[in-house]
């Protein structure tokens, strides 16, 4: 929902929410999405588990704002976090990006793909969309999960996101397979069978592919984390 203001401003929108201006909130949005297929992670800290250890997460892409810049994204808990907006002492904060092959810690995003993102924002120009008009669509690199509640309440659900879709407002929804609508397999990133995880009203969490496998395996650790988050 927006208000205007008055005033010689060409920009006076207001966001009622945020109460950022209409046009700021434009340019934060992200326009343009790169895989990361490199295995480039992000570093982060976790004060409440152990303040002096950096932890390590899977960069799913890079993504190109409005305004220019380019920032790491991840699935983090239940939705896709820019990795320098990360800011919690006791979930995790970002500390930087780990490239793992050249055994390198370094804050800004690697060249390489600032330059792919902006050459192809360039090329795939983007008429003006609805808000929720998917405008781009990627695999999963990185084998995230999402965790599901189950019918009965009393058991969990872990199944594969097959890609995410970026919508026209900038946000990114991971896409689930709908097992009763599969013709073909195996399932790519666009098919029909596809739908976002964000409309299934089970759904909690999402997990990279290594903290998935220990839950699978009913790992003791992996249980005792996953139960201290639904209580969070």
């Amino acid at each position: 929902m927006a208000i205007h203001t008055t005033g010689p401003e060409t920009h006076n929108v207001v966001d009622l929410f945020s109460r950022q201006p209409i046009h700021t909130l434009k340019q934060q949005r992200i326009i343009r999405v790169a895989p990361e297929y490199d295995g480039i992670s992000m570093l982060y800290s976790n004060n409440h588990t152990n303040n002096n250890k950096l932890y390590t997460l899977k960069v799913l892409c890079w993504g190109l704002k409005g305004n220019g810049d380019v920032v790491g994204l991840v699935p983090w808990l239940n939705k896709v976090y820019e990795c320098e907006g990360l800011d919690d002492p006791v979930h995790g904060q970002w500390e930087g990006y780990y490239d793992v092959e050249r055994e390198c810690i370094f804050s800004d995003p690697p060249r390489h793909k600032v330059m792919e993102l902006e050459e192809a924002c360039n090329y795939f120009q983007q008429p003006e969309s609805n808000e929720e008009t998917p405008i781009q669509e990627i695999p999963d690199t990185i084998g995230t999960h999402a965790m599901l509640n189950a019918e009965d309440k009393n058991s969990l659900i872990l199944t594969e996101v097959i890609s995410w879709q970026l919508l026209a407002n900038g946000s990114i929804q991971g896409m689930l397979i709908d097992e009763d609508n599969v013709t073909e397999t195996p399932v790519l990133a666009g098919d029909p069978c596809l739908y976002p995880v964000t409309t299934n009203p089970n759904f909690r969490f999402f997990f990279q592919h290594h903290i998935a496998n220990q839950i699978k395996s009913e790992d003791p650790d992996a249980l005792a984390a996953i139960a201290l988050l639904f209580d969070s």
